[in-house]
């Protein structure tokens, strides 16, 4: 195991902040894994996974089971957890500029097409090989202008040569669930049933430059810029990367971490990096969900301010019509104080807020539906 600090750009005097990653393996050991914590950095149940995670990777490797490599962020915003207002974690945007700490990394393949077009060939493999070397290349000559930027190029330099990125995050009150592209959905559907996630949201593109589809992205945006150049050239979907919302904020507990460190080292194992403990890898579990659009979920939004008064809770089933939750004006003189929020897809609630306020337009909920009907950005603020 190898432990590296990583200094970021110092914005200010007297301050430095330092990113910690950890590496089980050789650095050039493939298949590689890739394994975040917190971007978000109120969000932290990933962080006391990563903490768990960590002591079975050792022993994978005190054992001589690890066959690649993996390299580990278990607080991979250090930013955002010094921001604190009023006692209150402020994780999720950073202050200087309130930028959202999981948007506007680098197009990937914007920066590296230039390069790349005329290096492809007929092999896949040494075309994978050209298009990571010319992400590196950009990624060491990106200079940061600010403390924010030196964070995103840091992580996208530790894990833009991954096979599999796992960025682990949460919601405020959610199950488990998994947000990624629908190029990567089958090398990823193992996590899927080893998590027993309740929702599986898949998009070409989400929009906004989230970390993981920066990585995952590239290879198949690359593939469709080949193609509309008449290069004829093998270029396979390299990274398969993911966002895992590891239930909700509160829910930071022992048991559920090792639950879901053991899951993701069985996932390891069927990858290939992590050389199985027993004899044989054991059969995957059943999905407990069918995948659906990212474009089919539906965020449930309130008309009216009120208290907030769930009907139904994260893991249900709903149908057209339902009464979600209600949102009730206790000051009105009127006897109609109580709004009914309704769904408006069939589906699995899978997410609340957490405050149980709301103000008028305020979120309230989200249902994973089957039919897509969103476009543009689908993802939140």
């Amino acid at each position: 195991m190898n432990r590296t600090e990583h200094p970021l750009l110092s914005q200010s005097l007297g301050n430095q902040k330092t990113l910690v990653s950890f590496r089980f393996g050789e650095p050039d050991a493939r298949p590689k894994v890739y394994i975040q914590a917190s971007l978000h950095a109120e969000e932290l149940p990933g962080m006391l996974v990563a903490h768990h995670l960590r002591s079975f990777l050792q022993q994978a490797h005190d054992d001589g089971r690890i066959h690649g490599q993996v390299v580990l962020v278990p607080a991979a915003n250090p930013i955002g957890l010094a921001q604190r207002v009023d006692h209150h974690a402020q994780g999720r945007f950073e202050f200087g500029t309130s930028e959202n700490f999981n948007r506007h990394y680098p197009d990937m393949a914007e920066a590296v097409w230039p390069v790349i077009q005329g290096r492809m060939g007929p092999d896949a493999g040494p075309n994978v090989a050209a298009v990571r070397s010319a992400m590196g290349n950009w990624l060491e000559q990106w200079q940061p202008a600010t403390e924010l930027e030196s964070l995103r190029r840091q992580l996208m330099l530790l894990s833009h040569d991954a096979d599999v990125v796992l960025d682990l995050h949460c919601d405020c009150e959610s199950v488990m669930h998994m947000y990624c592209e629908e190029t990567c959905w089958q090398a990823l559907e193992p996590l899927a049933r080893l998590l027993a996630c309740q929702a599986v949201l898949l998009a070409k593109d989400s929009g906004g430059g989230p970390f993981d589809e920066r990585l995952s992205g590239v290879w198949w945006q690359l593939g469709e810029r080949l193609k509309a150049a008449g290069l004829n050239v093998p270029l396979p979907q390299a990274c398969a990367s993911t966002t895992v919302e590891l239930r909700g904020e509160g829910e930071v507990s022992h048991p559920l971490a090792l639950k879901d460190a053991r899951a993701l080292t069985a996932f390891l194992e069927h990858t290939g990096v992590l050389r199985p403990a027993a004899a044989t890898v054991p059969e995957l579990p059943p999905l407990a969900c069918k995948a659906t659009p990212l474009a089919g979920s539906q965020t449930l939004r309130s008309s009216r301010p009120g208290v907030l008064v769930y009907l139904v809770h994260p893991g249900q089933s709903v149908a057209v019509g339902d009464v979600i939750a209600e949102v009730i004006d206790p000051t009105t003189a009127e006897q109609s104080g109580v709004h009914e929020v309704k769904a408006g897809v069939a589906g699995v609630l899978y997410a609340v807020i957490k405050e149980r306020y709301v103000m008028a337009g305020g979120e309230v909920g989200k249902i994973a539906g089957a039919k897509p009907f969103r476009t543009g950005d689908l993802l939140g603020a």
